[in-house]
């Protein structure tokens, strides 16, 4: 799960184009908004193939946030 929490900072990281991207700063912090929210989400969503509902979005605001749901997304939904 540790390689999850890494491969979502390097997506971040890219997205976003911020090179350190702590686990509890919150993304506004660090000066993403709401358009790189939206693609960030997207680029989630595409690479583990889950999908974040509407309700979870106000939650993905930092990377601890976004991996806490993209863990429990997958381990409700393991891979076959």
């Amino acid at each position: 799960m540790a390689d999850i929490k890494e491969e979502l900072r390097a997506l971040i990281a890219e997205i976003s184009e911020i090179d350190d991207i702590p686990d509890d700063t919150l993304f506004n912090d660090l000066g993403i908004d709401s358009m790189m929210g939206v693609e960030i989400v997207a680029a989630i969503e595409r690479k583990y193939q889950i999908k974040i509902d509407d309700s979870e979005l106000q939650r993905v605001t930092t990377l601890a946030n976004s991996f806490e749901i993209v863990k429990n997304k997958l381990a409700a939904h393991p891979a076959a």
